[in-house]
């Protein structure tokens, strides 16, 4: 049962954020190429998407009723929407897209983090629940490797979104009767106390906020920046399975070394690994720069959302779901901010590389604010 718990998971958020969320980052070039957007436009489609992430996940996070309502729909959508993106055409169309697919990742997110989390610890396998978050990046890498064989095959952007939408179709289809039914994510009887917001889940959350806005740049524009700086390399087309093939090694080094240090410290070196990559794909203009910024950004990407909500649950064991949709709201906020500071570089100084230096600021600060456990 555990294992199903954990594989009806890993799979949900390999749809909703692997796919949902994640595809639109190898498709940019591609659009850009059939000139359905620009840079900047893509920016703004970006920021589209971690609005409704945003609005996804505080919604998750408060909700009192039709809980299991909203992962169906989270789920669902996130299919239904990518396959719709095949017949959409230029920034609004896709801006509307996103926003909706946004909202729908954000209620899978917070609430699938929630549910198997608490039902892995009733089973008595906690450990499975660091093997979940490896879904995204698994999502990552197999739909970077599916955009490296489109790319290869000169197929048109809407032909890839029907791609990305028919797998993920398939993979919910094949789990979808094992998701939660109505009464098994909300219990009115079993709500505890008000959460008390202390020193320490403030700097976490102010920590996961930076975060967010830290990795999302990267994250967005790693294949489009690889695409300019190396036109004709095949290396431009690997950087982003590269990224998710790395969130998954990262995941692994997380279960890994769980025994090693507290998880707040292992949180601020993972949060200073990415600080690391985005400043050297900044500070480096050939290859090396491109591949330690997706190594190292990609690396630390599942590990900090994992390591995250594994120091949430410690400091506040009884409101697992509120916890993990406040991050997740910190989160998206600090993602919506990214973006807008992209188009803003890219407007005004014709170059993404100084909103970089920013974003790996912010994972600096990051980090530190969660490095010392104090009061």
């Amino acid at each position: 049962m555990a294992f199903r718990v954990a594989l009806s998971a890993f799979i949900t958020l390999f749809v909703a954020m692997g796919i949902g969320r994640f595809a639109f980052t190898p498709q940019v070039p591609l659009m850009i190429q059939a000139n359905q957007l620009t840079l900047t436009s893509a920016s703004l489609v970006a920021a589209l998407n971690y609005l409704g992430y945003l609005c996804g996940s505080f919604d998750a996070m408060r909700a009192h009723r039709r809980v299991e309502l909203r992962l169906q729909m989270g789920i669902w959508g996130a299919v239904i929407l990518t396959l719709l993106s095949a017949g959409a055409s230029g920034p609004w169309l896709h801006g509307l897209l996103r926003f909706v697919i946004g909202c729908a990742s954000g209620w899978a997110m917070v609430l699938v983090a929630a549910w198997s989390n608490e039902q892995l610890h009733h089973y008595g396998r906690p450990g499975l629940s660091a093997a979940v978050f490896a879904g995204p990046g698994c999502g990552i890498f197999v739909s970077g490797l599916l955009a490296v064989l489109l790319h290869s095959f000169q197929v048109s952007a809407s032909l890839a979104w029907a791609a990305y939408g028919a797998l993920a179709l398939v993979l919910v289809a094949l789990i979808a009767r094992y998701l939660p039914r109505r009464g098994e994510l909300h219990r009115p009887d079993q709500m505890p106390e008000p959460l008390v917001m202390n020193g320490k889940l403030k700097r976490l959350v102010w920590s996961y906020s930076l975060a967010g806005f830290g990795y999302i740049l990267p994250a967005t524009f790693l294949s489009q920046m690889a695409a300019a700086r190396f036109p004709d390399s095949v290396f431009a087309q690997f950087v982003w399975p590269i990224y998710g093939g790395a969130s998954v090694i990262g995941i692994a080094i997380a279960i890994l070394t769980r025994g090693w240090g507290r998880s707040n410290t292992r949180l601020a070196l993972a949060l200073w690994a990415q600080a690391l990559g985005v400043l050297a794909a900044a500070a480096l203009p050939g290859f090396s720069g491109l591949l330690i910024g997706a190594l190292l950004v990609g690396g630390g990407f599942l590990a900090v959302v994992q390591l995250s909500l594994l120091y949430a649950r410690e400091l506040a064991p009884q409101h697992m779901r509120y916890m993990a949709g406040m991050l997740t709201t910190g989160y998206a906020l600090g993602q919506l901010v990214g973006p807008i500071l992209s188009s803003l570089s890219t407007a005004w100084l014709h170059r993404l590389e100084p909103a970089l230096w920013v974003a790996g600021a912010g994972l600096l600060v990051a980090g530190l604010l969660v490095w010392r456990r104090s009061a």
